[in-house]
């Protein structure tokens, strides 16, 4: 048979660029620079999460600013046990004061382990949970004659982010210890901030 003649014949470049293995090197390297560069930009976007949450708190640990929100409250439950009129809501107080008192000792050894120093809290998170704010409130509520009600409402609130702020310890740990200690605390001073709430709704 002959070859047709209005076929043009194969120059040797087209019959090598046949035979040529084809050039997948340059799309695997496209392809692994693109994986390459992904990971890199999830692990720097979970760094800067870390950080931003890190920073967000003056760069203090959660369980430290825990530690001294509650030695703090129970200095002003102490403060308040003059002030307060109302026999029910002395008698609240004089709960959340065994609170306080029992939940610090109860984390004091858990959070020694850690680094942190439950009697003397660091100036950054003394700076985070200072009380001179809510103090001045209180004073203030005391000498208009309304302490009661002010008292109640402000340590309701106060109890309310405390018990967020367990949340949050409880979720961002691993120990287990800590873990129990955190699930106690919350399952006993849920009903006193409810008391405290309960009263200023009744008294406002």
């Amino acid at each position: 048979m002959y070859p047709n003649e209005n076929q043009p014949a194969a120059t040797p470049v087209d019959y090598l660029n046949q035979i040529a293995p084809k050039n997948t090197s340059k799309n695997s390297l496209f392809s692994n620079k693109i994986i390459f560069f992904g990971i890199i930009a999830i692990i720097s976007l979970i760094v800067i999460m870390i950080i931003g949450s890190i920073f967000s708190n003056g760069g203090v640990d959660k369980s430290e600013l825990l530690a001294t929100r509650l030695n703090l409250t129970e200095k002003v439950a102490d403060d308040a046990t003059t002030k307060i009129k109302s026999s029910q809501l002395l008698s609240y107080n004089s709960e959340l004061k065994i609170f306080l008192t029992n939940t610090i000792s109860q984390l004091k050894p858990i959070l020694s382990g850690r680094n942190i120093n439950v009697e003397s809290p660091s100036k950054s998170a003394l700076s985070n949970e200072s009380t001179d704010e809510l103090m001045a409130t209180l004073e203030d509520a005391r000498l208009n004659a309304i302490y009661d009600r002010t008292y109640a409402r402000e340590m309701a609130y106060r109890l309310e982010i405390t018990l967020s702020l367990m949340q949050e310890v409880y979720s961002s740990t691993s120990d287990n210890a800590l873990k129990s200690a955190l699930t106690d605390a919350y399952n006993n001073l849920k009903p006193t901030q409810k008391s405290f709430a309960d009263f200023n709704a009744a008294n406002s």
